[in-house]
């Protein structure tokens, strides 16, 4: 018996079914089920939420939001060697756990929700956790289907999503999220944590969806973030020629000092610029 329920311990699960993390596939263990509620935990409080998570593996994380009282936890699960296990705890907490067998690239979780406001906990698989990401923070219209994402990742990806301007860190992904949202770290999990251990240390973050984000393309932020970080060590003037519209004019026109450099421009600085290139563009 585990410490939150009395399914079996998550290592014994793990020999039950021959289980074994597929690096191809960015998988990473996690078997403190201790651990696993302070992530469920993170997110607030679980009465009554639907939850969604990706990536699920044994289900530790799973387990530990059914525990904490989630009301419907949809799993997002691409390797079907862990299917079983997750049916055992689909069998333990009747009705309240839904197993998606696929890419959650490619699966629309939304027929799923029946309406209800989600919010996403998952420790990302490392291959594709920023790529789930940006798909989130992408979404239209917004506001998203999601009301919070509480994630995992390396520590280093933590950082560029969290990091502000004049920092090593900060760039295109910090952008995008400082538009759309506010993220923050919640806290630190070591390697010995995860079976195998990986060779960074993980960083668990929240995001709460902005309510109301500065209107702006997406298209045009992206293409403007994109120019400027491409060449982040050369000045805007030269960096948003690759734009095809005179810099000089979008810097004047958003006062933006044409010698800065892209790593000194708040998000702000870069949605007046986006907006400035769209209108520019005749978008």
């Amino acid at each position: 018996m585990s410490a939150i329920d009395d399914l079996p311990p998550l290592r014994e699960v793990i020999r039950a079914h021959g289980l074994s993390a597929q690096k191809s596939l960015g998988q990473n263990f996690l078997l403190d089920l201790n651990l696993t509620a302070r992530i469920a935990r993170g997110s607030g409080p679980l009465e009554g939420a639907t939850v969604v998570e990706v990536g699920p593996g044994p289900g530790g994380l799973t387990r530990a939001l059914l525990a904490l009282g989630a009301r419907k936890v949809i799993a997002i699960e691409r390797d079907h060697r862990c299917i079983a296990a997750l049916n055992e705890i689909a069998a333990a907490y009747p009705g309240r756990l839904e197993i998606i067998e696929g890419d959650a690239l490619k699966v629309d979780v939304r027929p799923h929700l029946d309406g209800a406001e989600a919010r996403v906990v998952a420790n990302l698989p490392y291959n594709v956790g920023t790529q789930l990401l940006v798909g989130w923070l992408s979404t239209d219209p917004w506001p998203p289907w999601f009301s919070s994402l509480t994630l995992m990742f390396q520590r280093e990806v933590a950082e560029r999503i969290v990091a502000g301007p004049d920092s090593k860190a900060y760039g295109r992904l910090a952008v995008l999220t400082g538009w759309r949202a506010q993220a923050r770290i919640l806290f630190d999990v070591a390697p010995s944590a995860f079976v195998p251990p990986p060779k960074v240390t993980s960083s668990v973050i929240h995001v709460v969806p902005r309510a109301e984000p500065v209107p702006c393309a997406l298209r045009d932020l992206e293409r403007v973030t994109e120019a400027a970080f491409g060449q982040r060590r050369k000045m805007l003037r030269q960096s948003l020629k690759s734009l095809g519209v005179d810099p000089l004019a979008l810097l004047s026109e958003t006062g933006i000092d044409e010698t800065a450099r892209a790593e000194e421009i708040d998000v702000a600085g870069f949605l007046a610029l986006a907006n400035a290139f769209g209108r520019a563009r005749g978008g």
